[in-house]
């Protein structure tokens, strides 16, 4: 699935509506997936097995409603670090709480872009707290989140409508 111009994947149609049909639903049976992409059961299994084994498909999950479990807290918290030689400290503070869902390194005025979520604005602050504290962590910017009109969670391979 590696080919030589810059390591992209390469794949068939067959292969991008496959992943598009497993992104609306992952639970989706083999028999059901067979039917929305022409092939045959088999012919799906081993796609699948190719796609998880080249490390197209790197996990299945659940996505759950925050809002139902008590997080309605969403914000993006801009961090900038005085230093790189705090960005490896301050990525392992990322990776331990739970309330970090995505800790992105980005180009621009800030180093790092935070999406969090919370179950309280209490619980943000005490966060933010904590983010300031760390070494090297020079200013911060919280941008807290009204409302989403869109979230996708695995947006599918572009090339083929999925929806």
């Amino acid at each position: 699935m590696e080919s030589a111009n810059g390591g992209r994947n390469l794949m068939d149609q067959t292969d991008i509506k496959l992943i598009n049909a497993l992104s609306e639903n992952a639970r989706a049976s083999a028999s059901t997936l067979s039917e929305q992409v022409n092939l045959s059961v088999s012919a799906v299994i081993e796609r699948i097995k190719k796609l998880e084994n080249a490390g197209v498909i790197k996990k299945y999950t659940t996505v759950l409603d925050e809002q139902k479990l008590g997080l309605d807290v969403t914000a993006f918290i801009c961090v900038l670090m005085d230093h790189p030689k705090y960005n490896e400290g301050f990525m392992a503070f990322a990776d331990k709480k739970q309330a970090i869902i995505e800790c992105n390194y980005v180009a621009g005025d800030y180093d790092y872009l935070l999406k969090v979520r919370t179950d309280s604005t209490h619980s943000l602050e005490r966060l933010l707290d904590e983010v300031k504290g760390l070494p090297g962590v020079g200013r911060t910017k919280t941008m807290l989140v009204l409302s989403a009109s869109k979230q996708e969670y695995s947006p599918g391979v572009p090339g083929v409508d999925h929806k």
